[in-house]
C-alpha cells in the first residue's frame, strides 16, 4: 500500500505579479545576485567603486539611466587595504562615505555568515558588494563541485529578495583559452546559473587602457550594450559611455599567459605607482590562485627589492631601463 504524501500547492492565480526593479537597467537588478568576472587587473573592483560612489551621490549611471535618489552601499574586500587603497579610490570617485559601510571582519566572515543579512537590514544598502567570492567561500566548500556553492549563494539571493538589495559578487576567471566568457568564472557553473545577470569587463585589444564591461547572461532583460571606460593609474577611473564594439569579438579573447607571466603582471601594477607591503602582495596573488613561490619567482624575474620599516616587509620595484 502505498504511504500517503503530504503535498501542498498552490495555483499560479493566487501569485501576485510584480516588475523587476533596476539599480542599472539592464546590468543590475535589484533583489537579485549579479557576478561580476573578468581576468585578474582588469579593473572589475575599481569598476563597482565608481558605480557605488554614483549611487551614494544619487547621480545617473555611465549610460544615462537615471538614478532617483542617493542610496547606501556595503562593501566588503579581502583584497584590498582600506586606509591606502579603497579610501582612495572612493575619493576620487566623489562617493558619500558616509553611505558606504563595510564588516568589520577577522578573516572569519564567509557566505553563510549571519552578519551580511544583518549589515544590509541596518545600514538599508541597496547595494551590497562582496569582493571577490574566492575569499568568503567556507573551508568546507569547493566551488569547483556543483550544490554547495549553489546553495550557498541560493540563500544570498533570498536575502537580496528579502530587502531588495542588488548582491553583486566581484568573481576572478580561469585561463581556459576557447570557452565563452560565461563558463570562464571560476568554480562551478553553479555559481553564474543562480545569478540573473552576469557581468565582464575586458580590455580593448588595441588600447589596453580602454575597458568594456558587458553582459554574457541577462535572464531579466534584452542584453545591454558594451560600457566602455579608460583606466589608468594617473587618472584613474574615466567614463566612455555605450560603445557599439563588438562584444562577440571580445568575447573571443581570452587571457593566455602563464601563472609566471601574470605574477609578474599583477606585482607590475601593484607596484608601479608606491611600494606595497609583501603579505599583502602575496595575499593578491593567493587569491588567484598563485603560489608563494611562483610570486617569488616572478619578483625575482621583475627586479623586486625587499625592506624593512617598522618591522614590516616591504617590496620596491627598481625603475628599470624600458619600463
Amino acid at each position: 500500500m502505498n504511504k500517503s504524501v503530504d503535498l501542498q500547492y498552490e495555483y499560479f492565480s493566487s501569485v501576485t505579479q510584480r516588475k523587476v526593479e533596476w539599480l542599472w537597467y539592464p546590468y543590475i537588478p535589484y533583489g537579485k545576485l549579479t557576478i561580476l568576472q573578468g581576468d585578474p587587473g582588469e579593473g572589475k573592483s575599481t569598476f563597482m567603486l565608481n558605480i557605488a560612489a554614483l549611487l551614494t551621490r544619487g547621480r545617473n549611471m555611465p549610460d544615462g539611466y537615471h538614478i532617483s535618489k542617493p542610496q547606501s552601499v556595503v562593501y566588503q574586500t579581502a583584497e584590498d587595504n582600506l586606509a591606502d587603497t579603497v579610501k582612495p579610490r572612493l575619493i576620487a570617485a566623489k562617493a558619500d562615505c558616509n553611505r558606504i559601510a563595510y564588516i568589520i571582519d577577522d578573516g572569519s566572515l564567509t557566505l553563510e555568515d549571519s552578519r551580511i543579512e544583518e549589515a544590509i537590514k541596518q545600514t538599508g544598502a541597496r547595494l551590497f558588494i562582496l569582493d571577490p567570492l574566492q575569499a568568503y567561500l567556507p573551508q568546507s566548500t569547493d566551488m569547483y563541485i556543483a550544490g554547495k556553492i549553489r546553495q550557498q549563494l541560493k540563500s544570498l539571493a533570498d536575502i537580496a529578495a528579502k530587502y531588495d538589495c542588488a548582491i553583486v559578487i566581484i568573481g576572478h576567471m580561469n585561463k581556459a583559452s576557447g570557452e565563452k566568457n560565461l563558463y570562464r568564472g571560476l568554480g562551478s557553473i553553479d555559481i553564474a546559473a543562480v545569478a540573473r545577470s552576469v557581468l565582464m569587463i575586458s580590455r580593448d585589444k588595441y588600447d589596453p587602457k580602454i575597458r568594456y564591461m558587458f553582459p554574457v547572461k541577462s535572464s531579466l532583460a534584452p542584453e545591454g550594450s558594451a560600457i566602455a571606460f579608460t583606466l589608468d593609474t594617473k587618472s584613474g577611473l574615466t567614463w566612455l559611455g555605450e560603445s557599439d564594439v563588438d562584444t562577440k569579438q571580445i568575447e573571443g579573447c581570452s587571457i593566455t599567459e602563464s601563472k609566471q607571466e601574470l605574477a609578474i603582471r599583477i606585482i607590475g601594477e601593484i607596484l608601479e605607482d608606491e611600494d606595497a607591503r609583501c603579505s599583502e602582495v602575496l595575499n593578491k596573488l593567493k587569491l588567484m590562485g598563485i603560489s608563494e613561490r611562483t610570486a617569488k619567482s616572478a619578483k625575482k624575474e621583475l627586479g623586486v627589492e625587499s625592506y624593512k620599516r617598522d618591522n614590516i616587509w616591504f617590496w620596491h620595484l627598481k625603475d628599470l631601463p624600458g619600463m
